[in-house]
């Protein structure tokens, strides 16, 4: 099985020939993106480590994608949604919600989380098992509202 780098090298290739612009920009600055974290680690990225790049890329269109419908670019949103799609074939799918739910619930149970104070030691351990395969924000919602629940 070929290494996430082996792959984006060649769906870059792929895109180039197909003309497929948009892909091809969006594979391309995820590339540079790799090679310039190579750089700060002054060695090759794991194939985890490029999982977390690309999951940064992905956040950033996520973002770009918000302001520009706020903007009323309807357009350059959909570009960004385009390039979203392109990279989200490097990061491994997204926890579902009762995924979500019991991982959740696992971190409360093994940090004996008590309350609202307690959201900073469960954050920790529920970001650290879901490894990039949940947004932040959605995680810090409903931890917050778990632990409001069971503090009332």
């Amino acid at each position: 099985m070929a290494s996430p780098k082996e792959r984006l090298t060649t769906e870059i290739q792929q895109a180039l020939r197909a003309g497929d612009r948009v892909r091809l920009g969006a594979l391309r600055l995820l590339s540079a993106s790799v090679k310039n974290r190579e750089v700060e680690l002054r060695r090759d990225v794991t194939d985890e480590e490029f999982v977390e790049v690309a999951t940064k890329e992905i956040k950033r269109r996520v973002e770009a994608i918000e302001a520009y419908e706020r903007a009323g670019r309807p357009d350059r949103a959909a570009v960004e949604r385009e390039e979203m799609a392109a990279l989200q074939a490097y990061v491994p799918p997204a926890l579902t919600d009762q995924e979500l739910d019991a991982l959740i619930g696992e971190a409360i149970e093994s940090t004996g989380a008590s309350g609202p104070s307690d959201l900073g030691r469960v954050m920790g351990a529920v970001m650290g098992r879901a490894k990039g395969r949940a947004d932040g924000r959605v995680v810090q919602e409903r931890v917050r509202a778990r632990l409001s629940g069971s503090n009332g």
